[in-house]
C-alpha cells in the first residue's frame, strides 16, 4: 500500500489548485451566498472535541440558519434527541463547519468558522414555533465561505427522484436499535414515531 504522509507528498500528488478553486473563498457573506444561505432549510454541523468529531443534520421550515450580519449566522437549535454531542463540543472547542444544501441545486455551500452557545431569552423568543423556543441558539462567526464543485452530487445524481430508495428497503430507526439490544420492541417504536414527531417537531 502507498501511502500519501507528508504535506509534500500529497502537493506533489495533487498539483496547484486552479484558480477558480481560490478566487470563491471570503471571510464574508457576499449578496451571492447571502442568497444561498437564505435559502438552504438543511445543512450539517460538523464540530470536533476531546472525545472526537461529530457531524449533525440540522433543518427547518423555512432558512435553516438567520444572518445577522455579514460575518454572523445564529443557528436555533431545535428539539432533537437531547444527545447534545455537537454542544458538548462547541463548549470546548469552538471550530465549527457547515454544509448548506439545496434541493436541485448541484453544488454546496461550505462555511467554517467559530460559534459559542446562546441562551438569551430575547434570542431564544426570536425562534420560537408553535409556542416553543429552542433550548439555545448557536452564534456562528464565519472564517471562510465558499461553494463546492458539483461533481460530488452529480455523480451521485442526488436530486434524481428516480434513484430516491424506496420506503422499506433499509431498517428503520426500530430495526437499529433492536439489532442492538435484545428485547428492545422496535416495532412499536416505529409505529409511534409518526405521530410522536407531530407533536415534538419544535
Amino acid at each position: 500500500m502507498s501511502l500519501l504522509t507528508t504535506l509534500d507528498a500529497l502537493h506533489a500528488h495533487y498539483g496547484t489548485p486552479g484558480k477558480a478553486s481560490l478566487i470563491k473563498e471570503s471571510a464574508h457573506l457576499t449578496p451571492a451566498y447571502r442568497k444561498i444561505v437564505e435559502t438552504s432549510r438543511f445543512c450539517a454541523l460538523s464540530t470536533c472535541g476531546p472525545e472526537g468529531l461529530d457531524c449533525s443534520p440540522r433543518g427547518d421550515d423555512e432558512a435553516v440558519v438567520r444572518i445577522r450580519d455579514e460575518r454572523t449566522l445564529l443557528l436555533p437549535d431545535r428539539r432533537g434527541n437531547n444527545r447534545i454531542d455537537s454542544l458538548r463540543n462547541i463548549v470546548r472547542d469552538p471550530r465549527v463547519s457547515l454544509m448548506f444544501m439545496v434541493p436541485g441545486w448541484n453544488n454546496v455551500l461550505r462555511i467554517n468558522g467559530e460559534a459559542v452557545l446562546s441562551v438569551d431569552p430575547d434570542l431564544l423568543a426570536s425562534f420560537e414555533k408553535e409556542g416553543k423556543p429552542p433550548r439555545s441558539v448557536i452564534v456562528i462567526t464565519t472564517g471562510t465561505i465558499y461553494f463546492q464543485c458539483a461533481r460530488a452530487i452529480m455523480r451521485a445524481d442526488l436530486w434524481n427522484a428516480q434513484q430516491q430508495t424506496a420506503s422499506g428497503d433499509l431498517p428503520t430507526p426500530g430495526d437499529i436499535m433492536q439489532e442492538i439490544e435484545d428485547g428492545f420492541d422496535g416495532r412499536s417504536y416505529d409505529q409511534d414515531w409518526p405521530d410522536r414527531a407531530k407533536t415534538s417537531m419544535w
